[in-house]
């Protein structure tokens, strides 16, 4: 066994030229791929992982084929049917700045809600709720904090309503850059405040959210809602889980259709090689069969041969795509994703390895690569060793 193994560095050291060629390669393959998987898994998790903490269905006044305010009144109704909880009414949109043409999104935020307050303290060190609303203030993303400070607006920001009037809002906070997925573009400010610079009437507000306790009335409580109101929009939580899940899978299935035509490329041109087997490569089939190696002994030694290669290929092409997504957080790709928004996106992926998608892609470059090179060597080793040899 030995002995293989010092055979088998030695082949290995010997057709440098021809492995390195394959190594580079496939890693570079394996690289692109794992990159997109990453990049898929990283965006579902952490927009996952914020609509859990969403309430169970949003509800929108909506009256030939446009969004309206919705009634405050609805709120009352929707109270009085059994099996909903937690009903509030949202102000939220979005803040055109004219001279760079860029668009901001607007929450409106109730700092009186001990559940508000609990979730904005997980996206910024610490909130005082005195001191946020002794004055107007906002707190802002990343992306929009970048932004600003090129226009140098450093301490405050000039937003102009719908009156045309000015309302002087300070920077009272930068959320977390690890949130940047949903919240880069976004700038929070009180519920008031909100409305003021949106221009939303008072009786009106934006959409109203709602909770159900007991998900076995979930379907039951979607029915009574319907039929409460025939000029509302119903969007239930799990359609938006759906609509991100197909869409993320749609993008990433694009890149794997492409990524499965470019390794199939790269497999024929393999099998091509492989095929074409040079003198020193039937030479050396034709010597361990006649030192007494049997078919299947050549066989498995000429893939334990390239499961090496393959083997370092697959390491250094997750680790540069673990690299390139987690510290240089995806250039060019992350927009294929995210979209061109009109705000520089400045996000940090989070970690969200599935290793079964690492085992798949593994399996699904190895056993076509393998199978590329074992059957070119099986078809020379069940020939005569003086055959091969002539």
């Amino acid at each position: 066994m030995l002995n293989k193994l010092n055979f088998l560095l030695i082949l290995l050291l010997t057709y440098k030229k021809k492995h390195l060629s394959i190594f580079l390669l496939s890693s570079l393959l394996i690289s692109i791929v794992s990159s997109v998987v990453f990049i898929s898994s990283s965006i579902k998790h952490d927009i996952f992982h914020t609509l859990e903490s969403q309430a169970d269905f949003t509800i929108q006044k909506y009256k030939a084929g446009k969004v309206l305010n919705t009634p405050t009144k609805w709120i009352d109704e929707f109270l009085q049917i059994d099996g909903i909880t937690n009903v509030q009414g949202r102000i939220y949109g979005t803040h055109f700045y004219e001279p760079a043409e860029e668009y901001f999104t607007i929450i409106g935020i109730d700092l009186f809600d001990t559940q508000v307050v609990s979730s904005l303290n997980k996206l910024i060190d610490d909130i005082n709720t005195t001191q946020f609303l002794s004055r107007q203030n906002m707190i802002i993303g990343s992306d929009v904090k970048k932004f600003l400070d090129e226009y140098h607006y450093f301490d405050y920001y000039n937003f102009r309503p719908p009156d045309r009037s000015i309302e002087k809002v300070f920077i009272y906070d930068t959320l977390n850059k690890h949130s940047n997925i949903v919240s880069g573009d976004t700038i929070l400010m009180d519920i008031s405040l909100a409305r003021k610079i949106l221009g939303v009437e008072d009786g009106y507000v934006t959409d109203i959210i709602l909770t159900t306790p007991n998900p076995q009335e979930i379907d039951t409580v979607k029915i009574k809602l319907r039929i409460s109101h025939f000029d509302m929009r119903l969007i239930q939580k799990e359609e938006i889980k759906k609509y991100y899940q197909n869409l993320y899978n749609y993008k990433g299935g694009i890149f794997l259709v492409l990524y499965i035509i470019v390794i199939l490329s790269f497999l024929l041109i393999l099998y091509q090689r492989y095929s074409i087997i040079s003198n020193s490569d039937a030479k050396e089939v034709a010597i361990l069969r006649q030192l007494g190696w049997q078919i299947k002994e050549v066989i498995w030694f000429k893939i334990l041969e390239n499961i090496f290669v393959i083997l370092s290929a697959y390491i250094l092409g997750v680790s540069l795509a673990y690299f390139y997504v987690y510290f240089l957080n995806a250039p060019i790709l992350k927009n294929i994703f995210l979209g061109y928004s009109n705000l520089d996106i400045q996000t940090i992926f989070s970690p969200a390895i599935s290793f079964t998608e690492l085992f798949l892609i593994f399996i699904f470059f190895t056993v076509p690569f393998i199978a590329t090179i074992t059957i070119p060597v099986w078809r020379l080793s069940t020939k005569e060793p003086s055959e091969i040899i002539k």
